[in-house]
């Protein structure tokens, strides 16, 4: 057992059966022994890999979005650019690397990164450092102003509750001590949870379903940040906008693991339901969510990859391996992040902005759903 799992074993024997919600919250942000707070967890030598960290091309392409949104809105002279949960800083850094061409643009920008972990505001502040960053334990710390987000992969990894439908009520996931040691799971008696009523109604007998309150109540909050100040926001997650099922896993060493199994020391996430964020941001306008390979080929990534591969491709003669290998990195990074099979589909984007803004490129006019307020 970790030392986060004696912790968790005594809280458990002191207070009795423990939220999923409550354990996630422990395992990724306990003070001492949280997976965020001791660790950069990222790349080969971690335990997993995000989309700006395959390639540049998936920032540079968020950039450029930054970019043209900025100007559609009035190219406001302040604004604030915001990213949460930004990893090493690399998303922001390859989007900064193109927007920051756009006359007016990087000198207009407040860039604020929201943050906890001790250990990754010290890579981004080495990735970052000479574009000023400032950070922000939680999104309320945020200056007022035109704000112009970004979240990658932040959402799945804010913790979440599960319930299972018994008849006419549902029982709560909940994680007990073992016997003799050891963590399990168990469920807690059936009890009447009207709003799980409302928000599944078709949901059969026996089905499991996820509720996420800190992520509604960010993207309340953000939502009406835009509608009121403007701006405009992108989510970008794996999940889809409606439906039923267990999706926690945790990640170890990039392969799954239990979700017990090491307490504090994998990556524990669940599936972004993206009707509850939409519904939750409220008087903003939602466009999507649209596949991530799409998006991202709306935005010309097809044609980015095109132009590095011509700018590392030999100029005739015989083929230099270095330039052959680089240009084959090339095809298999734009493969990972559009493909069907790999992120393009599991993934989706998620656009937010105010009524009567310019469109959001990327998505579609159909795509846009009416606010909600």
């Amino acid at each position: 057992m970790t030392p986060l799992g004696e912790v968790i074993e005594r809280l458990i024997a002191e207070h009795g059966p423990m939220r999923l919600d409550e354990y996630m919250a422990l395992c990724l942000g306990h003070p001492e022994h949280g997976y965020y707070t001791r660790r950069d967890p990222l790349g080969a030598g971690g335990d997993f890999t995000t989309a700006p960290e395959i390639s540049q091309m998936f920032g540079e392409l968020i950039g450029a979005w930054l970019a043209e949104v900025w100007q559609g809105r009035g190219a406001p002279e302040r604004f604030v650019l915001a990213e949460l949960g930004p990893g090493r800083g690399t998303l922001m850094r390859d989007a900064l690397r193109v927007a920051a061409r756009v006359p007016g643009f990087a000198s207009a920008a407040e860039l604020w990164l929201v943050e906890t972990s001790p250990a990754l505001r010290a890579r981004q502040a080495e990735l970052l450092g000479p574009f000023r960053p400032n950070w922000a334990g939680r999104l309320d710390d945020l200056p007022p102003g035109p704000l112009f987000l970004v979240a990658n992969e932040f959402f799945d990894a804010l913790p979440a509750r599960q319930f299972r439908r018994a008849d006419m009520a549902w029982c709560e996931r909940l994680v007990i001590r073992a016997e003799p040691s050891g963590l399990a799971f168990a469920w807690g008696p059936p009890r009447p949870e009207p709003e799980l009523a409302r928000r599944f109604p078709l949901a059969p007998d026996g089905a499991i379903v996820e509720v996420n309150a800190g992520a509604e109540a960010a993207a309340a909050w953000i939502g009406a940040r835009i509608a009121a100040e403007g701006g405009a926001a992108l989510v970008i997650d794996y999940g889809d906008w409606d439906g039923t099922g267990d999706t926690l896993q945790a990640v170890k060493a990039h392969r799954f693991v239990g979700a017990l199994e090491d307490p504090g020391a994998a990556d524990l996430t669940t599936h972004v339901r993206f009707r509850a964020l939409g519904e939750a941001a409220g008087p903003a306008i939602v466009a999507g969510p649209v596949p991530q390979g799409v998006f991202l080929e709306r935005l010309g990534i097809t044609a980015r990859a095109n132009a590095l591969a011509r700018g590392l491709a030999p100029a005739g003669g015989p083929d230099r391996g270095g330039e052959a290998d680089a240009v084959e990195a090339i095809v298999r990074a734009h493969r990972r992040l559009t493909h069907p099979d790999e992120m393009g589909i599991l993934f989706r984007v998620l656009g937010l902005t105010s009524r009567g803004s310019a469109r959001l490129p990327g998505f579609d006019p159909a795509e846009i759903r009416a606010s909600t307020d």
